[in-house]
């Protein structure tokens, strides 16, 4: 087993001893928002032709989970590290910043999805959406992963101490989240705000996802598809570069 994929192996080992509150938590969190707003709102909200509210509302609470999930994942498991102090042991081994860089993300991949997979068939009994394309499915959620993933690393390696990460997480990632489209379509919005959702990278995800299930989206899926795919590129540069120079890991 090489480098990358030992440090892969112990960051997915990580959140998985830990399943309960990594993986299970999120699944209950997701199962009451789908029986509080699909109850409330499940006959008065038409969305896409004939598809029902509840329905709608299982791919969006289905992503904001990965999204959430897998930036928890990369960022929480660097701050930790940092304010234990056992970070310094990685920093001994000749790993490289790409095996950093591999390993966070792709445990935050493996994470995203396991609690997506999750959230999925537990929702599922409330409204079972079709899924139309199922191969946009998949790859919206690797990519959202993957993002957050890399965003996630940024985020660790920024902050210093759990209440610098809580306030990126409260007031930058959850508010994306919950302005992206994952209870309501855009459509519905006055002009202005539809406006400020495109200008959301998260509106893009979610709504490429969902496409993969109704095969009709708010805006073209090749359209998200290449944003989410720029953003991507955009933020894993950064995170490269941060670990390559070591910011705040480094004396």
């Amino acid at each position: 087993m090489s480098g990358w994929q030992t440090l892969l192996f112990k960051e997915v080992l990580r959140f998985w001893k830990v399943s309960f509150q990594t993986v299970a938590a999120p699944v209950l969190t997701a199962v009451l928002y789908m029986l509080i707003f699909g109850h409330v709102l499940e006959d008065h909200v038409k969305i896409f032709g004939q598809v029902s509210y509840t329905a709608f509302l299982v791919p969006g609470l289905v992503m904001m989970s990965v999204l959430q999930n897998a930036f928890a994942n990369s960022s929480s498991s660097l701050v930790q590290s940092k304010i234990m102090g056992s970070l310094v042991f990685l920093l001994l081994t000749p790993l490289s910043h790409w095996s950093w860089f591999f390993a966070y993300v792709g445990s935050s991949v493996a994470r995203g999805l396991l609690v997506g997979l999750g959230v999925l068939a537990a929702t599922s009994f409330f409204g079972l959406p079709t899924f139309v394309a199922p191969v946009w499915t998949l790859l919206f959620a690797v990519l959202g992963a993957a993002l957050l993933g890399a965003l996630g690393v940024i985020a660790g390696l920024w902050a210093d101490k759990f209440d610098q990460m809580a306030a990126f997480q409260n007031f930058i990632i959850m508010p994306m989240t919950f302005l992206s489209g994952v209870f309501y379509s855009i459509h519905s919005l006055p002009p202005f705000w539809q406006g400020i959702s495109h200008l959301n990278p998260f509106f893009y995800m979610i709504d490429g996802f969902r496409f993969g299930f109704f095969g009709v989206s708010d805006v073209s899926p090749w359209l998200s598809l290449g944003i989410v795919g720029t953003t991507l590129l955009a933020v894993s540069a950064i995170a490269v570069h941060l670990l390559r120079i070591g910011y705040k890991i480094r004396g």
